[in-house]
């Protein structure tokens, strides 16, 4: 029996993969029960499991750009140190990473294989983390690629939108920028899916099909709740100044899959309302 261990599971996305691995042999550690910046307890911990899911990350995309140093010792550091404890121990290594590997000057998806240029701090330490963890394990990385995440399990956009429209009479969102929502719970049964085909290691895409500018998806959102999608209208990103820069173009393709004999994942309208109708969006 293939045994399972979950790092972060305190995140949006290990709640959905509590449920998908409802019925498996399955530990989830929160970054209390295990920091995988300590060498000796990632050492430790790892032999035993046949696989483990690193979804422990430094997410704080504009702190890190004043504290890069604290977000590479997790992002990349310690996501190596999985690796190698992985490598060494002979279990498979599921390493989630981040459509901010890429600069976003693109004009069609990001195929798996597109060199890196992050241009943010979280984007460079997740790079990095991204060739710690394939040089550690050549034969058992795969390397999931995610962006624009929403589920029950934490705050996202879609629940602050929601609770936006609560507060707010109007909305003003972003339309300079393009990607791809992604529901937390059609990730978790993709990366199950994932490890139990004979899929090669190497980078997988986990991201919804199709594209959409945050704009369109607060009025689908608007939509869906049965409000008014004029309520929301379109701004740009300049209008809302940051100090890490967004990637204007955050799409990823999916030939990952198709190579491996997988289907993508589903278009991310056909996500978005299954989220509504089962009830894992709701205002935070």
């Amino acid at each position: 029996m293939t045994r399972y261990l979950v790092t972060g599971a305190g995140g949006m996305l290990a709640g959905d993969l509590r449920e998908a691995l409802r019925d498996r042999d399955a530990d989830f550690l929160s970054r209390a029960e295990l920091d995988i910046t300590d060498a000796a307890a990632v050492e430790a911990t790892v032999p035993g499991y046949d696989v483990v899911i690193n979804t422990a990350a430094y997410t704080r995309v504009d702190d890190a750009e004043a504290h890069e140093a604290d977000a590479r010792l997790i992002n990349a550091v310690g996501a190596g140190t999985v690796a190698e404890a992985a490598a060494r121990s002979g279990a498979r290594v599921v390493q989630l990473s981040t459509d901010y590997v890429f600069d976003g000057t693109a004009t069609k998806p990001y195929a798996e294989g597109a060199p890196r240029h992050p241009v943010s701090a979280y984007g460079r330490t997740k790079a990095e983390g991204e060739e710690l963890v394939i040089a550690a394990h050549p034969d058992g990385h795969y390397i999931v690629r995610t962006a624009w995440l929403y589920g029950e399990h934490g705050p996202n956009f879609v629940k602050t939108m929601l609770r936006l429209a609560g507060e707010k009479p109007e909305l003003n969102v972003v339309s300079d920028q393009l990607g791809q929502p992604t529901w937390t719970r059609d990730l978790a049964d993709q990366i199950v899916t994932l490890l139990d085909s004979d899929a090669p290691a190497g980078i997988y895409h986990g991201t919804n099909s199709g594209s959409v500018s945050w704009f369109d998806f607060a009025r689908q959102i608007f939509e869906l709740a049965g409000l008014d999608p004029e309520r929301v209208h379109p701004t740009d990103t300049a209008s809302f100044p940051r100090p890490a820069p967004r990637p204007a173009y955050s799409v990823l393709g999916h030939d990952g899959w198709f190579g491996a004999g997988l289907d993508p994942m589903r278009d991310w309208r056909a996500a978005l309302s299954a989220a509504f109708v089962a009830g894992a969006v709701v205002a935070a």
